[in-house]
Protein backbone atom coordinates (compact mmCIF):
# COMPACT_ATOMS: atom_id res chain seq x y z
CA UNK A 1 0.00 0.00 0.00
CA UNK A 2 1.44 3.05 -1.26
CA UNK A 3 0.83 6.57 1.18
CA UNK A 4 0.43 10.19 -0.45
CA UNK A 5 0.15 13.09 1.43
CA UNK A 6 -1.07 16.32 0.05
CA UNK A 7 0.71 19.46 1.47
CA UNK A 8 -2.13 21.50 -0.28
CA UNK A 9 -5.88 21.16 -1.13
CA UNK A 10 -5.43 18.98 -4.41
CA UNK A 11 -8.45 18.69 -6.57
CA UNK A 12 -10.77 15.56 -6.01
CA UNK A 13 -10.93 15.08 -9.45
CA UNK A 14 -7.19 14.47 -9.21
CA UNK A 15 -7.66 12.19 -5.84
CA UNK A 16 -10.20 9.97 -7.11
CA UNK A 17 -7.95 8.36 -9.88
CA UNK A 18 -6.13 6.90 -6.46
CA UNK A 19 -6.46 3.05 -6.88
CA UNK A 20 -6.80 0.49 -3.95
CA UNK A 21 -2.99 0.26 -3.99
CA UNK A 22 -2.61 3.91 -2.40
CA UNK A 23 -4.07 5.46 1.21
CA UNK A 24 -3.71 9.65 1.84
CA UNK A 25 -2.23 10.22 4.70
CA UNK A 26 -2.24 13.38 7.16
CA UNK A 27 1.05 12.36 8.73
CA UNK A 28 3.94 13.51 5.87
CA UNK A 29 6.47 11.09 7.93
CA UNK A 30 4.42 8.24 6.44
CA UNK A 31 4.93 9.41 3.07
CA UNK A 32 5.67 7.66 0.02
CA UNK A 33 4.70 10.39 -2.20
CA UNK A 34 3.85 13.77 -1.61
CA UNK A 35 1.25 15.99 -3.90
CA UNK A 36 2.04 19.85 -3.39
CA UNK A 37 0.76 23.06 -4.97
CA UNK A 38 2.10 26.39 -3.25
CA UNK A 39 3.80 24.68 -0.04
CA UNK A 40 7.24 25.87 1.29
CA UNK A 41 8.82 22.41 1.07
CA UNK A 42 12.53 24.08 1.45
CA UNK A 43 12.59 24.28 5.35
CA UNK A 44 10.83 20.80 5.99
CA UNK A 45 12.88 17.87 6.73
CA UNK A 46 12.75 15.39 4.23
CA UNK A 47 10.83 12.09 5.03
CA UNK A 48 12.83 8.78 5.35
CA UNK A 49 9.97 7.34 3.40
CA UNK A 50 9.73 9.74 0.43
CA UNK A 51 10.11 8.45 -2.81
CA UNK A 52 8.62 11.31 -5.25
CA UNK A 53 7.17 14.19 -5.37
CA UNK A 54 5.07 16.12 -7.85
CA UNK A 55 3.95 19.66 -8.03
CA UNK A 56 0.71 20.19 -9.50
CA UNK A 57 1.65 22.75 -11.25
CA UNK A 58 4.41 23.93 -13.42
CA UNK A 59 6.63 26.42 -11.05
CA UNK A 60 8.48 24.46 -8.35
CA UNK A 61 10.99 26.91 -6.90
CA UNK A 62 8.90 26.19 -3.76
CA UNK A 63 10.64 22.67 -3.63
CA UNK A 64 14.37 22.39 -2.67
CA UNK A 65 15.17 20.50 -5.77
CA UNK A 66 18.90 19.62 -5.28
CA UNK A 67 17.93 18.02 -1.63
CA UNK A 68 15.75 16.09 -3.44
CA UNK A 69 17.79 14.69 -5.99
CA UNK A 70 20.68 14.41 -3.35
CA UNK A 71 18.27 11.93 -1.87
CA UNK A 72 16.98 9.83 -4.88
CA UNK A 73 13.71 11.62 -4.64
CA UNK A 74 12.60 12.80 -8.18
CA UNK A 75 10.31 15.66 -8.06
CA UNK A 76 7.72 16.10 -11.08
CA UNK A 77 5.60 18.56 -12.66
CA UNK A 78 2.73 19.24 -14.96
CA UNK A 79 3.29 21.80 -17.36
CA UNK A 80 0.93 23.00 -19.54
CA UNK A 81 -1.83 21.71 -17.90
CA UNK A 82 -2.71 25.24 -16.49
CA UNK A 83 -1.58 26.87 -19.92
CA UNK A 84 -4.99 27.87 -21.16
CA UNK A 85 -6.19 29.46 -17.50
CA UNK A 86 -3.17 32.14 -18.19
CA UNK A 87 -3.80 32.48 -21.44
CA UNK A 88 -7.11 33.83 -20.89
CA UNK A 89 -5.59 36.34 -18.20
CA UNK A 90 -3.02 37.08 -20.31
CA UNK A 91 -6.16 38.33 -22.95
CA UNK A 92 -8.08 39.82 -20.01
CA UNK A 93 -5.00 41.52 -18.64
CA UNK A 94 -4.34 43.41 -22.58
CA UNK A 95 -8.10 44.22 -21.93
CA UNK A 96 -8.24 46.07 -18.50
CA UNK A 97 -4.51 48.14 -19.40
CA UNK A 98 -6.48 49.32 -22.95
CA UNK A 99 -9.87 50.13 -22.04
CA UNK A 100 -9.39 51.52 -18.48
CA UNK A 101 -11.89 49.27 -17.41
CA UNK A 102 -10.66 49.06 -13.65
CA UNK A 103 -11.03 52.94 -13.54
CA UNK A 104 -14.83 53.00 -15.02
CA UNK A 105 -15.78 50.08 -12.58
CA UNK A 106 -14.27 52.21 -9.73
CA UNK A 107 -16.00 55.29 -11.10
CA UNK A 108 -19.46 53.73 -10.80
CA UNK A 109 -18.95 52.53 -7.52
CA UNK A 110 -17.78 55.79 -6.01
CA UNK A 111 -20.71 57.30 -7.78
CA UNK A 112 -22.87 54.73 -7.00
CA UNK A 113 -25.52 57.34 -4.82
CA UNK A 114 -25.98 59.38 -8.03
CA UNK A 115 -29.75 59.19 -8.78
CA UNK A 116 -29.10 60.44 -12.40
CA UNK A 117 -25.99 58.02 -12.62
CA UNK A 118 -26.65 57.23 -16.15
CA UNK A 119 -26.60 60.67 -17.06
CA UNK A 120 -23.76 61.46 -15.57
CA UNK A 121 -22.08 58.31 -16.76
CA UNK A 122 -22.35 59.83 -20.19
CA UNK A 123 -20.69 62.45 -19.26
CA UNK A 124 -17.41 61.03 -17.37
CA UNK A 125 -16.89 58.01 -19.04
CA UNK A 126 -14.38 60.02 -21.84
CA UNK A 127 -12.18 59.89 -18.80
CA UNK A 128 -12.05 56.23 -19.47
CA UNK A 129 -11.45 56.22 -23.40
CA UNK A 130 -9.11 53.28 -24.50
CA UNK A 131 -7.74 51.95 -27.17
CA UNK A 132 -8.73 48.41 -29.32
CA UNK A 133 -6.17 45.46 -29.23
CA UNK A 134 -7.40 44.60 -32.99
CA UNK A 135 -4.32 45.85 -35.46
CA UNK A 136 -2.20 45.96 -32.29
CA UNK A 137 1.30 44.39 -31.72
CA UNK A 138 1.33 41.78 -29.20
CA UNK A 139 5.41 40.46 -28.25
CA UNK A 140 5.39 37.13 -26.82
CA UNK A 141 8.46 36.55 -24.95
CA UNK A 142 8.58 32.62 -24.58
CA UNK A 143 7.14 30.15 -26.79
CA UNK A 144 6.13 27.17 -24.76
CA UNK A 145 2.92 25.27 -23.12
CA UNK A 146 1.64 29.21 -22.33
CA UNK A 147 3.23 31.44 -24.61
CA UNK A 148 2.07 29.37 -27.95
CA UNK A 149 -1.71 29.19 -26.94
CA UNK A 150 -1.05 33.54 -26.40
CA UNK A 151 0.31 33.72 -30.23
CA UNK A 152 -3.14 31.93 -31.64
CA UNK A 153 -5.36 33.74 -29.04
CA UNK A 154 -3.90 37.09 -29.60
CA UNK A 155 -3.85 36.08 -34.12
CA UNK A 156 -7.42 35.30 -33.82
CA UNK A 157 -8.56 38.96 -32.09
CA UNK A 158 -6.69 40.24 -35.22
CA UNK A 159 -3.28 41.07 -33.53
CA UNK A 160 -0.01 40.77 -34.97
CA UNK A 161 2.64 39.05 -33.11
CA UNK A 162 6.35 38.85 -33.01
CA UNK A 163 7.68 36.22 -30.73
CA UNK A 164 10.99 35.19 -29.32
CA UNK A 165 12.14 32.22 -27.73
CA UNK A 166 15.78 31.28 -27.11
CA UNK A 167 15.62 27.15 -27.82
CA UNK A 168 13.41 27.20 -30.96
CA UNK A 169 14.36 28.15 -34.42
CA UNK A 170 12.27 29.13 -37.22
CA UNK A 171 11.57 26.30 -38.43
CA UNK A 172 9.94 25.37 -34.90
CA UNK A 173 8.79 28.72 -34.74
CA UNK A 174 6.62 28.45 -37.81
CA UNK A 175 5.32 24.97 -36.70
CA UNK A 176 3.71 27.37 -33.94
CA UNK A 177 2.21 29.93 -36.11
CA UNK A 178 3.44 30.63 -39.87
CA UNK A 179 1.85 34.45 -39.77
CA UNK A 180 4.40 34.86 -36.17
CA UNK A 181 7.07 37.11 -36.82
CA UNK A 182 10.21 35.51 -35.34
CA UNK A 183 13.03 36.73 -34.11
CA UNK A 184 16.25 35.60 -32.52
CA UNK A 185 17.07 38.67 -30.47
CA UNK A 186 15.40 40.28 -27.99
CA UNK A 187 16.24 44.30 -29.77
CA UNK A 188 14.59 43.45 -32.01
CA UNK A 189 10.93 42.76 -30.10
CA UNK A 190 11.26 45.38 -27.89
CA UNK A 191 10.74 48.49 -30.29
CA UNK A 192 8.02 46.53 -32.77
CA UNK A 193 5.71 45.97 -30.25
CA UNK A 194 2.57 47.62 -28.39
CA UNK A 195 2.33 44.90 -25.71
CA UNK A 196 4.92 42.58 -24.57
CA UNK A 197 3.90 39.47 -22.26
CA UNK A 198 6.59 37.38 -20.99
CA UNK A 199 6.24 33.34 -20.39
CA UNK A 200 9.33 31.76 -19.19
CA UNK A 201 10.46 29.65 -16.16
CA UNK A 202 12.39 32.11 -13.14
CA UNK A 203 15.96 31.05 -13.12
CA UNK A 204 19.35 32.90 -11.99
CA UNK A 205 19.64 33.85 -16.01
CA UNK A 206 15.97 35.04 -16.23
CA UNK A 207 15.72 36.79 -12.98
CA UNK A 208 15.50 41.04 -13.68
CA UNK A 209 15.64 40.41 -16.91
CA UNK A 210 13.35 42.89 -18.03
CA UNK A 211 15.46 45.49 -16.25
CA UNK A 212 16.38 49.55 -17.58
CA UNK A 213 18.23 48.50 -20.60
CA UNK A 214 15.49 46.35 -21.63
CA UNK A 215 12.74 49.07 -20.51
CA UNK A 216 14.59 51.51 -22.73
CA UNK A 217 14.38 49.83 -26.03
CA UNK A 218 10.67 49.47 -25.98
CA UNK A 219 8.16 51.30 -27.82
CA UNK A 220 6.98 54.22 -26.08
CA UNK A 221 3.55 53.83 -24.23
CA UNK A 222 3.87 49.68 -23.78
CA UNK A 223 1.75 47.62 -22.06
CA UNK A 224 3.94 45.21 -19.91
CA UNK A 225 2.11 41.66 -18.69
CA UNK A 226 4.14 39.65 -16.44
CA UNK A 227 1.75 36.07 -15.61
CA UNK A 228 5.12 34.56 -15.11
CA UNK A 229 7.25 34.82 -12.25
CA UNK A 230 7.40 37.97 -10.47
CA UNK A 231 11.42 37.95 -10.08
CA UNK A 232 11.31 38.39 -14.14
CA UNK A 233 10.98 42.12 -13.41
CA UNK A 234 13.30 44.57 -12.09
CA UNK A 235 10.56 46.07 -10.26
CA UNK A 236 12.81 49.80 -9.90
CA UNK A 237 12.87 50.04 -13.49
CA UNK A 238 9.89 49.05 -14.46
CA UNK A 239 8.60 51.89 -11.50
CA UNK A 240 10.60 54.11 -13.59
CA UNK A 241 9.31 53.59 -16.74
CA UNK A 242 5.66 53.52 -15.32
CA UNK A 243 6.90 57.43 -14.00
CA UNK A 244 7.89 58.68 -16.89
CA UNK A 245 5.42 57.48 -19.54
CA UNK A 246 7.81 54.66 -21.32
CA UNK A 247 5.61 52.27 -20.02
CA UNK A 248 1.91 53.05 -20.41
CA UNK A 249 1.06 50.07 -18.00
CA UNK A 250 1.99 47.50 -15.80
CA UNK A 251 -0.23 44.23 -15.58
CA UNK A 252 1.45 41.56 -13.10
CA UNK A 253 -0.22 39.08 -11.32
CA UNK A 254 2.51 39.27 -8.31
CA UNK A 255 1.41 41.47 -5.71
CA UNK A 256 4.41 42.82 -3.63
CA UNK A 257 5.11 46.30 -1.73
CA UNK A 258 7.05 47.48 -4.70
CA UNK A 259 4.18 47.20 -7.52
CA UNK A 260 1.71 48.20 -5.14
CA UNK A 261 3.14 51.71 -4.71
CA UNK A 262 3.28 51.78 -8.81
CA UNK A 263 0.96 54.34 -10.27
CA UNK A 264 0.28 52.65 -13.98
CA UNK A 265 0.24 49.01 -12.43
CA UNK A 266 -2.55 46.56 -12.78
CA UNK A 267 -1.90 44.58 -10.18
CA UNK A 268 -4.02 40.75 -9.44
CA UNK A 269 -3.58 38.59 -6.61
CA UNK A 270 -2.02 35.06 -8.94
CA UNK A 271 -4.79 34.19 -10.41
CA UNK A 272 -3.19 32.80 -13.56
CA UNK A 273 -3.92 29.25 -12.61
CA UNK A 274 -7.13 29.57 -10.50
CA UNK A 275 -9.42 28.00 -12.21
CA UNK A 276 -11.08 24.72 -11.35
CA UNK A 277 -10.16 23.70 -14.84
CA UNK A 278 -6.89 24.35 -13.97
CA UNK A 279 -6.72 22.98 -10.49
CA UNK A 280 -8.38 19.55 -11.80
CA UNK A 281 -6.12 19.25 -15.05
CA UNK A 282 -2.64 19.81 -12.86
CA UNK A 283 -3.89 16.91 -9.86
CA UNK A 284 -4.90 14.76 -12.63
CA UNK A 285 -1.35 14.71 -14.29
CA UNK A 286 0.53 14.93 -11.34
CA UNK A 287 -1.49 11.87 -9.93
CA UNK A 288 -1.06 9.98 -12.49
CA UNK A 289 2.84 11.16 -12.51
CA UNK A 290 3.32 9.51 -9.24
CA UNK A 291 1.34 6.12 -10.19
CA UNK A 292 3.42 5.98 -12.74
CA UNK A 293 6.46 6.42 -10.97
CA UNK A 294 5.79 4.02 -8.16
CA UNK A 295 4.00 1.18 -9.80
CA UNK A 296 6.50 1.79 -13.35
CA UNK A 297 9.27 3.45 -12.35
CA UNK A 298 8.57 6.48 -14.52
CA UNK A 299 10.47 9.82 -14.04
CA UNK A 300 7.85 12.19 -16.04
CA UNK A 301 8.42 15.89 -16.40
CA UNK A 302 11.12 15.64 -13.83
CA UNK A 303 13.05 18.75 -13.29
CA UNK A 304 15.84 18.07 -11.25
CA UNK A 305 16.75 14.25 -12.38
CA UNK A 306 17.68 12.01 -15.08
Amino acid sequence: MYKVHCLNNISPEGLALLTDQYELVDDIEQADAVLVRSANMHEMAIPANLKVVARAGAGVNNIPLEAMAEAGIPVLNTPGANANAVKELVLAGMLLASRDIVGGIAWCRDNAGDESIGKSAEKAKKQFAGREITGKTLGVIGLGAIGKLVVAAAEALGMKVVGYDPFLDADRAAAISPAMTFVADLADLYPACDFITIHVPATPDTKGMINAEAIAQMKDGVVFLNFSRDTLVDDAAMAAGLTDGKVGCYVTDFANPAVMAMEGAIVIPHLGASTAEAEDNCAIMAVNQIMDYLENGNKVHCVNMK
